[in-house]
């Protein structure tokens, strides 16, 4: 039976991340970029000036709604999770060290794909039956397109009910036991015969947590993502630039790698990967497994924001993308790029990659705040994932599905912390690929909308950036 679901995922996860997806991601990104004139880019600083100066300043939200710091922070939530930290390990491992380049590129073109998400979910989002704000990719697609297109809405809630069970739950849970199961190791606290129970323990006790955060409403959320983000992405940033600095005399032999092994792998990895195409796969689906560029998620957290203005919305996507790509993961490939760890080119691997890299620089001791870190990453992500769940589930079934969906995703958390990681993996990342094609089909049909909305913002109050 796992042999058949193995292969069965294999074959359909070769297609959804083969050609297709490539063209998709890539050029859908290109296409927004060159339709708003490289915004990422000529905007890069106001985008930030604006996004952090929102950030700092406090204020309350109506009922039902985020304030746009909770929006950023829920977005991010989701996204700088177990993608930052075992996804990048993973693809150095499959791709080579040349996975980091095309990260690197997917993210850059990724930062107009989810500005352009946040602008349209903010611009066509709606208020449900309990008062609260909804909105993202299902969203834009019923109320931008026309009726022949919303078929596109309804597959895109049904792949992301799938999807989150993996993505956002299954694969996090299995990174915090790994986290706290490799701490406990490194101090001889436990031994291998009691992983099995400890594990379950750690899910039960998860599965309480997130039941309780999701069952208090978006409010909740956003008060937990707001104070956990901004804490746990100071821990792992700071810990991570203090092993580059520690090893900086490798830079410029690990960047030389990176460049290098982009087009051509195998001369990096000895013939391990030698496939061009296999460690651009692994970068960009990567990439997008940890920014959420394309898929259309993080729009959904947005679309709670209590703001009337989506194009200075969107400017938290270009912020979001850049943080979690460009800083987070690229720390987190230094990490083990610099610190000189074996890699096993060719073979799967995943956080534990990571913390070698942390305890070969600083010692064992490290070990206690990477597992901190990488369990506040994981948790923060199962709770942005289980918001995107439930708009999904209620876009589909309506808002009395909401509860008994928040306690089956509650739940999921036991068995993810007792399953496999590489098969696990394999799974969320085709429903990610899944994901994305109608999202990104929409996004391209509404990028008249973006653009109009970019031009208006301009014109107005953006006149003098």
């Amino acid at each position: 039976m796992l042999s058949t679901i193995e292969s069965v995922n294999s074959a359909v996860n070769n297609f959804i991340w083969g050609v297709p997806a490539m063209i998709c991601i890539i050029g859908v990104g290109l296409y927004l970029s060159i339709r708003t004139g490289f915004l990422q880019i000529r905007k890069f600083p106001y985008a930030m000036k604006v996004t952090i100066g929102r950030m700092l300043r406090k204020r309350d939200a109506s009922d039902g709604a985020l304030t746009p710091f909770q929006a950023v922070c829920t977005a991010l939530a989701a996204t700088v999770g177990t993608g930052n930290i075992a996804g990048v390990a993973g693809a150095i491992a499959i791709g080579g060290p040349g996975a980091v380049f095309w990260m690197w590129i997917s993210a850059l073109l990724g930062m107009c794909t989810k500005f352009s998400e946040v602008t349209l979910a903010v611009h066509f989002h709606e208020t449900n039956a309990e008062g609260d704000r909804v909105g993202g990719p299902m969203y834009y697609i019923k109320n931008g397109l026309k009726k022949h297109w919303h078929w596109l809405a309804y597959l895109f809630a049904a792949f992301g009910v799938l999807t989150v069970f993996g993505t956002g739950n299954a694969t996090q849970v299995n990174t915090i036991t790994t986290a706290i199961d490799s701490a406990l190791f490194n101090y001889g606290i436990i031994e291998k015969d009691s992983v099995g129970t400890l594990n379950l323990i750690i899910g039960i006790v998860l599965a309480i947590m997130i039941g309780m955060i999701l069952l208090g409403g978006i409010k909740r959320i956003g008060q937990v993502t707001e104070k956990l983000v901004p804490f746990m992405a100071a821990i792992y940033v700071i810990l991570a630039f203090g092993v580059v600095v520690l090893n900086f005399q490798n830079i410029p032999s690990v960047l030389g790698s990176i460049f290098e092994g982009a087009f051509s792998p195998a001369s990096v990895t000895g013939g391990a990967v030698g496939s061009f195409f296999m460690s651009m796969k692994k970068g960009v689906s990567r990439g997008i497994f940890s920014n959420e560029a394309g898929l259309g998620t993080g729009s959904i957290a947005h679309a709670c924001a209590d703001t009337k203005k989506p194009v200075k919305q969107g400017f938290f996507g270009i912020f979001e993308v850049f943080v979690d790509t460009i800083v987070i993961c690229t720390l987190t490939a230094l990490v083990i790029l610099c610190s000189g760890v074996p890699v096993g080119y060719g073979e799967a691997a995943g956080a534990e990659l990571t913390i070698l890299g942390f305890t070969s620089t600083y010692g064992n001791w490290v070990s206690i705040f990477t597992a901190v870190a990488m369990c506040c990453f994981a948790f923060s992500t199962i709770i942005g994932w289980g918001l995107y769940g439930t708009r999904c589930v209620e876009f589909l079934l309506g808002t009395k599905a909401n509860k008994p969906f928040m306690v089956l995703y509650a739940l999921v958390a036991i068995v993810g912390a007792t399953m496999e990681l590489g098969l696990m993996w394999n799974i969320a990342e085709t429903f990610n690929g899944l994901m994305a094609i109608p999202n990104l089909i929409a996004v391209f049909l509404l990028s008249g909308v973006v653009v109009k909305l970019v031009k208006e913002y301009f014109a107005g109050e953006g006149k003098e950036s």
